[in-house]
C-alpha cells in the first residue's frame, strides 16, 4: 500500500470515528442546552465538542492497537470490550478533571487548588455527566469494533444494508410456545 493510500485510509478512519463520537458529544451538548435553557442559562460549546470528538477519535484509534496482554486474548471478546471500556473511561475521567482544573487555575491561584475546587463545587457534576455519557459511547464503540473484526471488512455495513431474513415456520411455531 502506498503512502497516499495509507494516509487516505487513516483520514477516513479518523473522520468516521470522529463523526461517531461527534454525534454522541453533540447529543450531550444538545441535552445540556435544553436543560440549561429551562433556567435561562445560555450554553454554547459545540465548537469545543467538535475538537473533543476529533481528539477522542484519534486517541481511541491509537489505543485499539495497544494489546492488553496474553490473558485477555484467551478470554471471550466481552472481556476485551469491558476492559478497554473501563481503561478508556478512567483515562477520560482523568482528562476531564485535569481539563477543569486547568481552566480554573488562574481563578483559584494555581493548578492544585483548582483541582481541589473541582471536587468541592458543582463543576464535578458536569465532569460526571460527560464521563458517564462518553463511557457509554466508548462501550458501544468497543463492542462494535469486536463485531467489525468478526464480520470482516465491510461486513457490518453489509449486515445493516441487507434485508432481514424471514423467520422459518419452525421458529415462528416455537415463539408462542416459549412465551407461555
Amino acid at each position: 500500500m502506498s503512502r497516499w493510500q495509507k494516509l487516505r485510509n487513516e483520514i477516513k478512519a479518523v473522520a468516521l470515528t470522529a463523526l461517531y463520537f461527534g454525534m454522541w458529544i453533540g447529543a450531550l451538548v444538545f441535552l445540556k442546552e435544553l436543560v440549561l435553557a429551562e433556567y435561562r442559562i445560555e450554553f454554547h460549546r459545540l465548537s469545543v465538542a467538535l475538537v473533543g470528538a476529533l481528539i477522542l477519535a484519534k486517541v481511541v484509534l491509537v489505543l485499539e492497537h495497544v494489546p492488553l496482554g496474553a490473558w485477555v486474548r484467551t478470554q471471550p471478546a466481552l472481556v476485551d470490550v469491558i476492559l478497554r471500556t473501563a481503561l478508556y473511561a478512567f483515562g477520560l475521567l482523568v482528562v476531564l478533571l485535569l481539563e477543569r482544573a486547568f481552566e480554573g487555575r488562574h481563578e483559584h491561584g494555581g493548578f492544585g487548588p483548582s483541582l481541589i475546587s473541582v471536587f468541592q463545587h458543582v463543576e464535578v457534576h458536569h465532569v460526571w455527566v460527560n464521563a458517564i455519557c462518553l463511557s457509554g459511547a466508548l462501550l458501544v464503540y468497543n463492542a462494535m469494533s469486536v463485531v467489525r473484526r468478526q464480520l470482516g471488512a465491510g461486513g457490518l455495513l453489509r449486515l445493516f444494508l441487507s434485508p432481514l431474513p424471514e423467520e422459518s415456520r419452525a421458529q415462528q411455531a416455537e415463539r408462542p410456545a416459549q412465551s407461555s
